[in-house]
């Protein structure tokens, strides 16, 4: 399932150019990490790649065909094209979380023992089961997030958009979302646009770095990471395993167990 930007540019209504040929190709890794500061263009991005805005220019391709933007086309492109937004309460519809997840699955018509089966499983998916009877106005922003990104899963989406997914969370529900995120990719096409170059460089596998809506760099995690002038240019920062590769001059590791491991064992061979 290929979805692809091609010369994509974007316009504000006042002229104002937010996306100018930009070229992104999912099918580059199973999670493509799109970077930038905050007004990059990456939620315009997102909004352009599934379908809610439409670009001055350019086009948006899925299985090789550019998308339209007729009621019809854009139903069945959202069965298998969704996002989730940074702000939950952009997403969620309902005051009972059952309902709300449910939604979308009712809104197209299909059977309540379907849409039960797909709710339940979902829910415990996320580790959000527990919740399922409450109100939603009761949950905490961390909880929404979980309702939100249920809501998107129960589609069976191939493609998922993630907009700032772990933004405003404290480590714990962080870390919570990434596992969701990593358990999601061994099926799914990943794509996190986010401004966190740690959680980037943890969960990608290729990276797209836009800087006022132009994409100024592109590659492998650890090919991009290691080029501090484009970070710096698109005012980023690198993450903390590689600011230890380049000060200690350490093996460049992408998680922090292997590094711990490095450097216990080099400790013990010091004793």
């Amino acid at each position: 399932m290929m979805l692809k930007t091609k010369d994509l540019t974007y316009a504000y209504e006042d002229g104002t150019i937010a996306l100018e040929n930009v070229n992104i190709d999912l099918s580059k890794g199973k999670v493509v990490g799109i970077i930038g500061s905050n007004g990059s263009g990456k939620s315009t991005l997102f909004l352009n790649m599934i379908g809610i805005l439409k670009p001055k220019s350019g086009a948006v391709y899925y299985k090789e065909n550019p998308i339209k933007y007729n009621k019809k086309f854009l139903r069945e492109y959202r069965k298998q094209v969704n996002i989730v937004f940074q702000d939950p309460d952009k997403q969620i519809f309902y005051s009972n979380v059952c309902d709300d997840v449910a939604f979308a699955l009712r809104n197209l018509g299909y059977d309540e023992d379907e849409i039960s089966n797909r709710v339940v499983s979902t829910l415990k998916r996320v580790g959000a089961y527990s919740l399922k009877d409450k109100p939603v106005h009761f949950l905490s922003y961390g909880q929404k997030k979980r309702i939100a990104i249920a809501g998107v899963l129960v589609m069976d989406s191939s493609t998922l958009l993630f907009d700032e997914p772990t933004s405003g969370l404290d480590p714990i529900m962080t870390r919570e979302i990434v596992n969701i995120i990593e358990d999601i990719s061994r099926e799914k096409t990943i794509a996190i646009s986010s401004h966190d170059m740690n959680l980037i460089y943890e969960i990608c596998d290729y990276v797209y770095v836009l800087k006022n809506g132009l994409v100024i760099g592109e590659g492998t995690v650890t090919e991009v990471f290691v080029r501090e002038s484009i970070l710096k240019v698109a005012g980023l920062e690198e993450p903390w395993l590689v600011k230890l590769h380049k000060n200690l001059d350490i093996p460049l590791f992408r998680k922090e167990e292997d590094f711990y491991k490095f450097w216990k064992s080099k400790y013990e061979g010091i004793r």
